[in-house]
């Protein structure tokens, strides 16, 4: 009875974090291309000395498929050391073949991790069935943990994540991330708004129109050079201020837009590259993403001075 109690209490905990602003870390890279981890200890205290409440070590902005499985448990490993003491919530990523996400799950679990967040499969054939079978198996390795699918496939229906939810009580949420209000208002209705906790996937430039049809979080990589700045839209979309929601939507916007270019191709780039303009972290980043042209990089210094950081 006991288990049954805290377990609840703590998927309590995780459900109220993920309505909030979900930060996707960075992860900083040395000059001989390993992963530093003073940086990496410095920008999570950064967030979390910033007011930022939930952090996602190995999301696509920490360059998880770049990174190998040493680095990806060595990247946990500094986020939950980082934040023993701010009580700030960790939702790690897990990914990859099955065996080596739910071993990262198990692993995020034995260092005291509350979350995780399942990136979507990447295998060539995704069957519905196969998605549900997948993100089961990875829950049921962890009960203890509330389990997010990040939900990338225009394809998956609400039904889908309605029948995972109902084998599996550990999945808690979904981060969506697919460019549609329309289709994640009807997803979410038909998987189940109050079951779920919905988290808009693709960042501050989409969070208003998610919000309004039901999410109550958002992911950001832009919090990483400015927490006041995402903090900021989410108050105003927490009081209903979607006035003033957008005026922090304008301020954004075009270091969004360049980040979504191109699909995405320098998501994760502009976002160290604002980070280098700081004196914060190395731009450099892994391929298949690349580093900025000179004239981007004028840019994107030049967009965050607007901010007065």
């Amino acid at each position: 009875m006991t288990g049954r109690t805290t377990r609840t209490t703590d998927f309590e905990a995780a459900r109220a974090a993920l309505a909030d602003v979900v930060a996707i870390t960075v992860t900083p890279f040395a000059d001989d291309g390993s992963v530093d981890r003073d940086t990496y200890r410095a920008l999570v205290r950064r967030l979390t000395d910033g007011g930022v409440r939930t952090l996602t070590p190995n999301g696509n902005t920490g360059e998880f498929y770049a990174l190998d499985p040493e680095e990806r448990r060595l990247v946990t490993e500094l986020t939950m050391e980082e934040v023993a003491t701010s009580g700030a919530t960790v939702l790690v990523g897990v990914g990859h073949d099955l065996p080596t996400a739910v071993a990262a799950a198990r692993h995020a679990r034995d260092l005291g991790a509350h979350m995780v967040m399942v990136h979507q499969p990447v295998h060539p054939y995704v069957s519905q069935d196969g998605w549900v079978d997948y993100h089961r198996a990875i829950a049921d390795a962890v009960p203890e943990l509330g389990v997010v699918p990040y939900i990338r496939n225009p394809r998956l229906t609400g039904q889908r994540l309605a029948e995972l939810g109902e084998l599996c009580p550990n999945v808690i949420g979904a981060k969506y991330a697919t460019p549609d209000a329309a289709a994640f208002a009807a997803f979410a209705r038909d998987a189940g708004l109050g079951r779920f906790v919905w988290v808009a996937g693709l960042a501050e430039l989409y969070a208003p129109a998610y919000w309004a049809v039901g999410a109550s979080g958002f992911t950001s990589g832009l919090v990483n050079v400015a927490p006041e700045v995402s903090l900021s839209m989410l108050h105003a979309l927490r009081a209903g201020d979607y006035p003033a929601a957008m005026d922090v939507w304008e301020r954004i916007r075009r270091f969004e837009e360049l980040r979504a270019a191109d699909q995405s191709a320098d998501n994760v780039t502009v976002v160290k590259e604002a980070l280098a303009a700081l004196g914060l972290c190395r731009r450099e980043v892994r391929p298949p993403s690349r580093v900025l042209p000179e004239d981007r990089r004028a840019e994107i210094e030049a967009l965050v001075k607007e901010w007065a950081i």
